[in-house]
């Protein structure tokens, strides 16, 4: 299927205040050559430890039909189409605001200590089933990725969904101030990031400036269970946002879960979502997931899109790498196992939701329930209490085995009963070796960490012992 233009060279060049070499039109935008497609415009951004400008004679090769740069590259004739620009990275961000500017969609804006991705990918895959969508690929959620989103969209589109992530005060505003979002959803605030905040209460105001780029008419959808929901929804009435809806178990909450089962696979749900009764099935398992989709239907519900379509479409929503995701994985002699890949990032509360999956797991004949640790970080001085109280939930969850990798998960493997203790590592890579070598048939294997502690390397190894095991095929 052909690609539509995204940007000429003219627009391009009006919006970043840069220069063309000669005329052009890009049908995407890359910042990576390994997932450059032809026609892309590529965006030589520069940072600490690598310079988009080196890349760029690669990214010609590729099928690039320009370059964003702010000096020549080496290697490029003389006819090569570039757009030079004084700061690629303030290029972008120009471009993302330009196409902010000239869009006429409903933007959401996602934010929260944990689940702001999952929220995105839901409203990601239900509102693409009713109209055009635009929507943040991966985790992409800072200073780059947000206007990277905002630039790669679609110019038809009906629906924008842009998540906004911080480690620090201030972060958040400048996000906002990209996206303006018609609805802003703050997941839930945890104790994360505590390297950088001295307090939960700390946390939620960073988290409140999403609603400093809002105007009168939007939507704030804020946790009603949260003992600071009033503190947010004071926030945004400070910024003139007075639409508070409150999602969660909590008796007066306008998204309202009224019921629900929890099954191995999926749940069932009954929810009063702003007054509609609705009652649906999550493909993805976990108490987490219910209060996600409550959530995401709020904004659903505040855009004016079908609520009853999109809860009906959770039914189809498969697990998200690195978040829950579900995989059958094979031995030999036709045996196999199941791995949960949880392993994208981690704080205690999403530990916890992670351990509940794997106990509602059931395993086939004489299969095991395995949770494989790594730390969690940015946690601060409290890091060692938060890793060993995490054994609590886990000494009654029915869960057989716990691995742990990592200077703060020794703190939970000390804490832990001695019968459920596997092996401590210092790192993934040493640990990876041990869990190939013990994972037997019906196993189900939970792997879950923060994204610095790379327990993508475990889930490398077990799906690389599933294509030796299967011939090649995972």
């Amino acid at each position: 299927m052909a690609r539509e233009v995204l940007w000429t060279a003219q627009e391009a060049a009006d919006a970043t205040g840069g220069e063309n070499t000669c005329d052009w039109q890009a049908m995407g935008l890359s910042l990576n050559t390994r997932n450059l497609e032809e026609g892309d415009l590529f965006f030589a951004l520069q940072g600490p430890n690598f310079d988009g400008h080196d890349y760029v004679a690669d990214a010609f090769e590729k099928g690039a039909s320009v370059a964003v740069v702010q000096r020549r590259p080496e290697r490029l004739g003389d006819d090569a189409s570039l757009l030079i620009v004084d700061d690629t990275l303030g290029a972008l961000n120009r471009l993302g605001a330009c196409a902010r500017a000239n869009s006429t969609a409903k933007f959401i804006g996602v934010t929260g200590s944990v689940g702001k991705t999952s929220i995105k990918e839901i409203l990601r895959h239900c509102l693409s089933r009713q109209d055009v969508t635009a929507a943040s690929a991966a985790s992409l959620n800072n200073h780059w990725g947000v206007p990277l989103s905002l630039a790669r969209m679609p110019r038809d589109a009906v629906y924008a969904v842009n998540e906004m992530g911080m480690n620090s005060p201030g972060e958040i505003r400048e996000l906002a101030k990209l996206v303006r979002p018609d609805v802003a959803i703050i997941s839930t605030i945890e104790a994360v990031h505590f390297e950088f905040f001295k307090s939960i209460e700390e946390i939620a105001k960073a988290k409140c400036e999403i609603f400093e780029a809002m105007n009168s008419e939007g939507v704030a959808v804020l946790n009603k269970d949260h003992p600071l929901f009033d503190l947010m929804a004071e926030s945004a009435r400070e910024n003139g946002v007075q639409n508070i809806v409150g999602f969660g178990e909590h008796p007066q909450a306008d998204a309202r879960l009224i019921g629900y089962e929890l099954f191995a696979e999926y749940s069932r749900v009954q929810a009063n979502i702003c007054g509609e009764v609705i009652e649906y099935n999550i493909s993805n398992p976990g108490f987490h997931w219910i209060l996600n989709s409550l959530a995401a239907l709020a904004a659903i519900k505040a855009v004016g899109a079908d609520v009853t379509k999109a809860a009906a479409d959770l039914s189809t929503l498969h697990g998200l790498a690195g978040r829950g995701e579900k995989t059958l994985l094979a031995l030999e002699k036709g045996e196999s196992f199941e791995l949960i890949d949880d392993s994208y990032n981690a704080s205690p509360v999403s530990v916890r939701a992670s351990i509940n999956v794997l106990a509602n797991a059931t395993p086939n004949n004489f299969g095991r329930r395995i949770a494989v640790l790594g730390d969690m970080l940015e946690l601060g001085r409290k890091s060692k209490k938060m890793h060993s109280d995490l054994a609590g939930s886990i000494n009654d969850s029915g869960i057989d085995l716990v691995f742990t990798c990592g200077p703060h998960m020794e703190a939970l493997h000390e804490a832990l009963p001695p019968e459920m203790r596997g092996v401590h590592k210092e790192n993934s890579q040493e640990l990876a070796a041990i869990i190939t070598d013990i994972v037997q048939a019906d196993d189900v294997i939970s792997v879950k960490g923060s994204l610095g502690s790379r327990m993508s390397v475990i889930i490398d190894s077990l799906k690389a012992l599933s294509a030796k095991n299967s011939g090649g095929q995972v």
